[in-house]
C-alpha cells in the first residue's frame, strides 16, 4: 500500500511518463485541452479518493463528514462568487452529464428542444441522433447563415413558433462569435420555453467579463471545468432559480449518478478560486487577444477565418477558399505535433469532409505564448495547409519551429 507508482507498476509510470513528455513537446491547439495547476493536481490525487459520499451537503444519503461538507460547499460558493449565480451544483463527472441534468429536470421524453445543428458549430448532447439527449426527445436544430455563419435569430424564432419547444438552448462548440443571449431568452418566454445555455468553451472568458454572461437571461447554465476555465475534468450547473435549483440537484443525483468525485470537486474548488484572482483575469484577456492575432495572421496568408473573426478562445480556419478538406490537414499538422481538429463550415453536409479547421488558443497561452508566438504559429498552419493544396511536404523547418516553440515555453521546469 505505501509504494510509489514507479516501483509497484512501473507499467502504467512508463506510459503516464509518456504522456507528459508527448503534451510537454506538443503544440496543442484543441480548443478543449488546457493544462492545470500543481495545486489542482495535488487536489485530484489527495486522500480524497477514498472518500465515498452520496447526496450534497447537509443532506447526504451515504456517508458524510464535516470536512468532506465544507469542501464541497466552498466550490460551491467560489463558483456562484465566479459567475454571478446564487445555486450552484459541482457534482457533474462532465459537461454531457451536467446537460442531462437539465434535460432529467426540465423534459419528459418525448418532449422538444430547439438547439443549434451539429454541423453548424452545436454539440452533440444537445440532441444529437444517437445519445440520449437525441433519443428520448425531439429535436429540431438551428442553423447559421450561409454567407455570414452567424446566428440568424429570425430563424430561430420562426423555428421555436413552428416547433413549440419545451426548451430552448443556446451555446455551441465550433461557433466563434458572442451569442445574444438577451434576445435567446425573449424568444424562449414568447414560446412558454426554458432557455438552458452551454458555456463550455467559453466559460474563463464569462468568468472575467470577456464574454456576455448567460445568467441573467437562461434559466440554466452548464458548463465544462476544463477548457477556457482551466479546471479539472468535469462539469458544473448554474441556476438563479431555487425551486429549478432543487429539480436540478435531484435530477443529477440520485437521477443520474451516486458518488461525486470529492477529489475533482477539491480540484474544481481551487481552479474557480484561481479563477477568481487578478491573474486569471489577466490570463483570459491574453486568451482573447491570441484568438484574434492567430486569427488575423491565418487571414493575412491566405486562410480565411470562419465569421471574419472570433469572440471566443479559438479561430475557425475556413479552407474552402484553397479548395481542402480539413481531416488531411489536421493529420499532416499532427506529424508536426500541432493538435488541432476538423469542425463543418455553412454548406457542409457530414464531419467527415469538413471544410473547418477549429484552433483554440487556451493551452497554449497558459504555457505563457501571445502575440508574437501567435504569428509564427498562423505561418505553420498557413504554410502547411497550402502545401497540402499544392500536393506538396510541409514546409521544411516547422517541426523543428514546434519544438523550439515548446522549449522555450515548458509546460513544467
Amino acid at each position: 500500500m505505501m509504494q510509489g507508482l514507479r516501483t509497484l507498476d512501473p507499467e502504467v509510470a512508463a506510459l503516464i511518463a509518456q504522456e507528459a513528455q508527448r503534451q510537454s513537446d506538443r503544440l496543442e491547439l484543441m480548443a478543449s485541452e488546457n493544462h492545470i495547476s500543481l495545486a489542482q493536481r495535488e487536489a485530484s490525487a489527495s486522500v480524497l479518493a477514498d472518500t465515498t459520499v452520496e447526496g450534497y451537503p447537509g443532506a447526504r444519503f451515504l456517508a458524510a463528514s464535516a470536512s468532506v461538507d465544507a469542501l464541497e460547499q466552498l466550490a460551491i460558493d467560489r463558483a456562484c462568487r465566479l459567475f454571478g449565480a446564487r445555486f450552484a451544483n459541482v457534482q457533474p463527472h462532465s459537461g454531457t452529464q451536467a446537460n442531462q441534468a437539465v434535460l432529467l429536470a426540465l423534459l419528459k421524453p418525448g418532449d422538444t428542444l430547439l438547439s443549434m445543428d451539429l454541423r453548424a458549430g452545436g454539440h452533440f448532447s444537445h440532441g444529437a441522433g444517437g445519445t440520449l439527449s437525441g433519443d428520448w426527445f425531439t429535436a429540431h436544430h438551428y442553423g447559421v447563415d450561409p454567407q455570414t455563419g452567424l446566428i440568424d435569430a429570425d430563424e430561430v424564432l420562426a423555428l421555436a413558433r413552428r416547433h413549440r419547444p419545451r426548451l430552448i438552448i443556446a451555446g455551441a462548440s465550433a461557433y466563434p462569435r458572442a451569442i445574444d443571449f438577451a434576445r435567446f431568452a425573449a424568444i424562449a418566454r414568447e414560446v412558454g420555453a426554458k432557455l438552458m445555455v452551454d458555456m463550455a468553451h467559453v466559460a474563463g472568458l464569462v468568468a472575467t467579463g470577456h464574454f456576455p454572461n448567460p445568467l441573467p437571461h437562461a434559466d440554466v447554465v452548464t458548463t465544462t471545468t476544463y477548457k477556457n476555465i482551466r479546471g479539472p475534468r468535469g462539469g458544473l450547473v448554474l441556476c438563479n432559480d431555487p425551486e429549478l435549483a432543487a429539480r436540478l440537484d435531484a435530477a443529477l443525483c440520485p437521477g443520474l449518478q451516486g458518488t461525486p468525485l470529492m477529489q475533482l470537486i477539491a480540484a474544481k474548488a481551487v481552479a474557480f478560486g484561481e479563477a477568481l484572482q487578478p491573474a486569471f483575469q489577466a490570463y483570459s484577456a491574453q486568451v482573447l487577444r491570441n484568438a484574434r492575432a492567430l486569427g488575423a495572421g491565418l487571414s493575412a496568408r491566405g486562410l480565411p477565418q470562419l465569421t471574419g473573426g472570433t469572440d471566443v478562445p479559438f479561430v475557425v480556419g475556413d479552407l474552402r477558399a484553397l479548395g481542402l478538406q480539413a481531416a488531411p490537414l489536421v493529420r499532416a499538422l499532427d506529424t508536426l505535433q500541432v493538435g488541432c481538429n476538423a469542425v463543418p463550415v455553412p454548406a457542409d453536409t457530414d464531419f467527415e469532409h469538413a471544410h473547418g479547421l477549429r484552433l483554440g488558443v487556451s493551452a497554449m497561452t497558459t504555457r505563457g505564448m501571445a502575440d508574437a508566438e501567435c504569428e509564427l504559429i498562423a505561418g505553420i498552419v498557413a504554410d502547411t495547409a497550402q502545401a497540402l493544396a499544392a500536393s506538396r511536404p510541409p514546409p521544411a523547418g516547422a517541426a523543428e519551429t514546434v519544438r523550439a516553440l515548446c522549449r522555450r515555453f515548458p509546460l513544467a521546469p
